[in-house]
């Protein structure tokens, strides 16, 4: 099967964004990949005459990437059963996904608008979109996010504009409620680097007083490195677990990130990251703690072996 180059360089300019839009709606940068390159070879069985027929080639690729990943999700909840330990979504660097697009591919000007679009893949919002079904979290994801209209909301979901825009409604409102009291930045940032000195100096009282009562520890190993198998629930249980880590790890070094979600810390043994750490900071105290040790879903922060 030849590549024609005018495909070539239409692929490789949609791959960032399509790659990008898949990562929010599967939460893993390998599951986006492979949802994206199967939109490519489907594009590539179109003989010449059907590809001729496509009068918009990016949303053609949009829709088939979105319906790949709808059949993904549609699979996820029984793999999520077979997962060994919490699965969580990847974390990824602030400037990994920075190049806002709106749904025609251009960039997004308006700065609030970027704001929001880098804020779309963060930890936080990503944890919420898993409670979701599978057509809400897509119906977000293209709406809410990429901006685009009911009409093609539906299209790719083979509803009626009106089911798309109650889908997205019923997602917004999952997101509200899965993010109500949250943070601002200033305030995250400055619970976050509290948070790294008590962890740091190995302060059991500093850093249980940052914790919420009811506070939620999950790590995600994947069963390839250890990890707790279960959540950890309450402010001391979860303290006594961090410095545990830390003293196990004693080579390692604690040190902050930016990632979507503002200030977070990895873990850095030997100069390689080794372990995410993303806060969820509720009324000036840590309500979740979400501790990715998955190398799978670390590869974004190191550089090729």
């Amino acid at each position: 099967m030849g590549e024609d180059s005018g495909d070539g360089a239409l692929l490789d300019g949609e791959r960032r964004r399509l790659v990008g839009l898949a990562y929010r709606m599967l939460g893993t940068t390998a599951e986006a990949e492979d949802a994206v390159q199967e939109a490519f070879v489907r594009w590539y069985r179109l003989d010449t005459s059907e590809r001729a027929a496509v009068v918009n080639p990016a949303a053609w690729l949009t829709r088939v990437t979105s319906r790949v990943c709808l059949d993904v999700l549609g699979s996820a909840r029984a793999r999520r059963e077979r997962y060994v330990g919490p699965w969580l979504p990847e974390p990824v660097p602030g400037d990994v996904f920075a190049r806002a697009t709106g749904a025609d591919g251009a960039d997004v000007a308006d700065p609030a608008e970027r704001v929001a679009r880098d804020e779309s893949v963060s930890t936080a919002l990503l944890v919420v979109l898993e409670a979701m079904t599978p057509a809400e979290r897509v119906a977000f994801v293209l709406h809410d996010v990429f901006g685009y209209s009911f009409a093609e909301v539906a299209e790719t979901l083979g509803r009626t504009p009106a089911a798309s825009r109650q889908l997205a409604s019923s997602a917004r409102a999952h997101v509200r409620d899965g993010r109500a009291g949250e943070a601002g930045p200033g305030e995250h940032d400055r619970v976050v680097a509290a948070f790294a000195r008590a962890a740091d100096g190995g302060d059991l009282a500093a850093l249980t007083a940052l914790l919420d009562p009811s506070v939620e520890l999950r790590s995600d190993g994947g069963g390839v490195v250890r990890a707790a198998l279960n959540p950890v629930h309450g402010s001391s249980k979860v303290a006594r677990f961090l410095l545990g880590v830390l003293d196990r790890q004693a080579d390692a070094r604690l040190e902050p990130r930016t990632t979507a979600d503002g200030a977070a810390l990895t873990f850095v043994r030997g100069g390689r990251v080794t372990g995410v750490v993303n806060l969820r900071v509720v009324d000036g105290q840590v309500a979740a703690v979400w501790v990715q040790w998955n190398p799978g879903k670390l590869t974004r922060w190191n550089p090729p072996s």
